[in-house]
């Protein structure tokens, strides 16, 4: 099977060599961006300007309707699918799956997201607006309803979990991936043409996106299969523990 799986980057970065990673340079339209020598987002059918706003997405939508593949997915330059237990690239040993291990995951899985991502004691609507501007999530939701009323339920279901598939990463086959980035650009287009809320928040349609990745798998019971994700830079976790707790008491950064 052909597999295509980009990696987004708005800068030069370690890059993958196995041959099913494409690496990309999301925004390459944008005033000021310089030429890292990456394939672009820029050519054919793209949304390559609104990178700002847009995040990864730009470099899906390019995938989209760019790329002829039997499985598409999307990676970013900082994290990548690895098999359990990998480290990170500075001690040599972050095991990003190779092509013969896709093509053994694909096998049998035709949908692959990260695992899940747990808050415990925040549901995932919470979680967004202790950490985006809630305007955000309650355009979505109003134009997915008047788009896609059947959708309802799992909006319901999603919003009131405490677990998500984060990151806007997956790959999927042709026709899954097709069916979702149809759907979800429908959305986003919408809520930007009657309101635009680039205002409010950078990269606010990526963040949408995030939680609008799990709403489109559960109303389609799509079968998917949970892979490792290894974070290619050191994270400051008592830092994201305590911005964490100043979003719960409403307390400014």
């Amino acid at each position: 099977m052909d597999i295509k799986i980009i990696v987004a980057a708005h800068k030069e970065y370690w890059m993958p060599e196995d041959k099913v990673y494409i690496p990309l340079q999301v925004g390459k339209a944008c005033p000021g961006r310089t030429d890292l020598g990456y394939s672009g987002d820029d050519t054919g059918d793209n949304i390559s300007i609104k990178n700002p706003d847009y995040c990864e997405l730009t470099g899906l939508y390019w995938a989209w309707k760019n790329l002829q593949a039997d499985y598409i997915g999307l990676t970013h330059y900082r994290r990548h699918f690895t098999s359990k237990g990998a480290r990170n690239v500075e001690n040599k040993k972050l095991n990003v799956l190779k092509a013969d291990e896709w093509q053994e995951v694909l096998q049998t899985h035709h949908v692959v997201v990260p695992k899940k991502r747990r808050y415990y004691i925040e549901t995932i609507q919470s979680q967004y607006i202790h950490a985006h501007n809630i305007k955000g999530l309650a355009a979505a939701k109003k134009v997915l309803l008047a788009l896609h009323p059947e959708y309802e339920e799992a909006w319901k279901t999603v919003m009131n979990r405490n677990w998500g598939h984060m990151f806007n990463m997956f790959v999927m086959r042709r026709d899954y991936f097709d069916a979702y980035c149809s759907w979800l650009f429908s959305i986003l287009f919408e809520v930007e043409r009657k309101r635009n809320l680039a205002r409010l928040e950078p990269r606010i349609y990526g963040y949408i996106s995030e939680r609008l990745l799990d709403v489109w798998i559960d109303h389609n019971r799509i079968d998917y299969w949970e892979q490792n994700v290894s974070f290619l830079e050191k994270q400051n976790w008592v830092k994201k523990g305590g911005s964490f707790v100043k979003r719960k008491l409403g307390v400014k950064a």
